[in-house]
């Protein structure tokens, strides 16, 4: 099979949680893991978006970078790692990833799409169970704020990527639930996350920018009811959301650092 060109850039995305300078603090490896799942829905989306035909040389971009990201998170958590139960989840990560990486660098094809995506999802469950044990460890309402925050990153990859995934391989009742599901659990969490009694006015103001652009996101997803797709769109507002909500998200981690200081 074909393989993609890797485009290695030399601008780092997410550098607010660079992991190349320094031993991970609690705060930052609940951030760091956090961005894991996200990465895992990012590299599928990009996959999705170069099979349709979507940006596709945005998303090959994306798509490299995204998986020089997860490896070297992967390795500066695995040098974190405190405990035995959140090295035996990161191993579970590293494992399921040799597999997955192997399609996921392959040239879009529509008929292993179902088996990648349920490996995509067994990814992003292993990867989210690696933050739930960071979290515990580390302890205090701004781990989980850290985590709820993150989650949204990831969220909003999610439904990017379900929804280039229905344009593109066609209705699925199984990818329709992951879309409807993630929509609602985003929304949902946004809610929770603006009634945080720890929020700064500063949280608070980006929270709201991110409620402004999740409202404009939904008439893209009404429009796919009715079955019209707008997938450059819903790819430009689910970015826009995802850099607003890594802002948010180290906001966050520095609340989680002055509660541990």
């Amino acid at each position: 099979m074909r393989r993609i060109t890797y485009l290695i850039s030399s601008f780092i995305i997410f550098a607010t949680c660079s992991v190349s300078s320094h031993a991970l603090t609690d705060a930052e490896a609940v951030n760091v893991s956090g961005s894991q799942r996200m990465l895992s829905q990012r590299m599928m989306k990009s996959y999705l978006m170069l099979g349709a035909d979507i940006k596709a040389d945005e998303a090959q971009k994306q798509l490299a970078e995204s998986i020089t990201l997860f490896e070297e998170r992967l390795a500066a958590l695995k040098v974190y790692a405190p405990s035995k139960p959140i090295r035996d989840r990161l191993t579970k990560v590293e494992s399921l990833w040799k597999e997955h990486h192997q399609k996921i660098v392959s040239a879009p094809n529509k008929d292993i799409l179902e088996t990648l995506m349920a490996e995509n999802v067994e990814l992003l469950k292993a990867c989210h169970q690696v933050v739930l044990a960071i979290a515990e460890h580390s302890g205090g309402a701004g781990a989980e704020l850290v985590n709820v925050s993150g989650r949204q990153r990831m969220l909003s990859q999610r439904i990017a990527k379900a929804y280039i995934a229905l344009y593109w391989k066609g209705k699925s009742a199984h990818v329709q639930k992951e879309f409807e599901d993630a929509k609602q659990q985003f929304a949902s969490a946004l809610t929770k996350l603006q009634r945080s009694p720890l929020n700064t006015t500063q949280v608070s103001e980006a929270l709201s920018k991110v409620e402004s652009q999740w409202k404009f996101s939904q008439s893209g997803f009404e429009l796919d009811e009715n079955g019209h797709y707008v997938p450059t769109i819903i790819s430009v507002t689910t970015e826009s959301i995802l850099w607003k909500m890594n802002d948010i998200t180290k906001m966050y981690e520095n609340i989680m650092e002055a509660q541990n200081s």
